[in-house]
């Protein structure tokens, strides 16, 4: 199996299509906005003409309505590549979520299903007020976290609550993971961060002209996707709905869209070069031609 991994914008689509291409491969996607139907445009999805050339899996298969997961991303994985290998397919996954990677190859913590109840109790919560009551009940884990991190502070409050142990008790554990299990051939793509920050600008520029802002305004007229759905947390969601209720203006939405893609891929930029096992090779060549040498043993 092949792994692309690379920070928004480091063009790792581009690289799974082509290798796919010269080795009769399958393209299954590892990034978390990607799997929302709603998102294309703004996800930075594979066009319909690059889906094409192609099989493509695990891509806009999900509706903005589901509350997605790592978890259920990891064995839905699994499966596309096992389908994949069996009709003589390289899996080539492509991606830059960093838990959905870790999940698939290490395995995820076998935490329990959470009461609805008490997730709903959590979740009506002010963020303020929760990280308070994580401190109570988990203060190492109020520690380590940001106190306006809703998510990560409401999940760690909710497991502790419903299964009486922390969250890190629980993450000690993993089970699932197949990284033992396969022949893996990863590729980190790192290139120069003015680069990647130039292109990141560029891409949500062309976004922007492209369908983003029309892919916002009809989440925005769903009754059934609520403010706090996952599909609503994409970067650039914000800052288009807050253009078209308009508190801010089109190219005032659309730098603060640049400036918070920058930071994530910043943020991917650091996990990928420092997470992964040391051994993973990691390349700053922006050069199709020079990537695909990685994958030398498949060609």
């Amino acid at each position: 199996m092949a792994l692309i991994a690379g920070p928004t914008a480091s063009g790792k689509s581009a690289l799974a299509i082509e290798l796919a291409e010269r080795v009769g491969g399958t393209v299954i996607n590892a990034d978390s906005a990607q799997v929302y139907a709603e998102l294309r445009v703004l996800s930075a999805r594979p066009s319909v003409e690059d889906e094409a050339r192609v099989q493509h899996r695990l891509f806009g298969h999900v509706a903005g309505t589901e509350d997605y997961s790592a978890a259920r991303w990891a064995e839905e994985a699994k499966a596309e590549i096992k389908t994949a290998q069996e009709r003589g397919s390289l899996p080539v996954l492509a991606g830059g979520t960093g838990m959905y990677i870790r999940t698939l190859l290490d395995g995820i913590a076998p935490v329990p299903e959470i009461d609805p109840a008490i997730r709903a109790e959590v979740r009506a919560l002010p963020v303020s007020e929760t990280h308070r009551l994580l401190g109570e009940a988990d203060p190492e884990a109020a520690a380590r976290l940001n106190a306006g991190d809703t998510t990560r502070v409401a999940r760690a409050l909710e497991v502790v609550r419903s299964t009486g142990r922390t969250l890190a008790a629980w993450q000690a554990e993993r089970v699932g993971g197949i990284g033992e299990a396969i022949d893996l051939a990863p590729l980190i793509l790192l290139p120069e961060r003015a680069w990647l920050a130039e292109r990141c600008d560029r891409r949500l520029s062309a976004m922007f002209g492209e369908g983003a802002v029309e892919e916002v305004h009809g989440l925005l007229e769903r009754a059934d996707i609520p403010a706090n759905a996952p599909v609503r947390r994409a970067i650039g969601v914000a800052e288009i709905a807050a253009f078209l209720e308009g508190s801010l203006t089109r190219d005032e939405a659309l730098e603060r869209a640049q400036a918070a893609t920058r930071q994530y891929a910043k943020r991917q930029y650091t996990w990928l070069r420092h997470q992964p096992p040391a051994d993973w090779p990691r390349t700053d060549s922006t050069d199709i031609s020079k990537q695909i040498g990685y994958f030398a043993r498949f060609l």
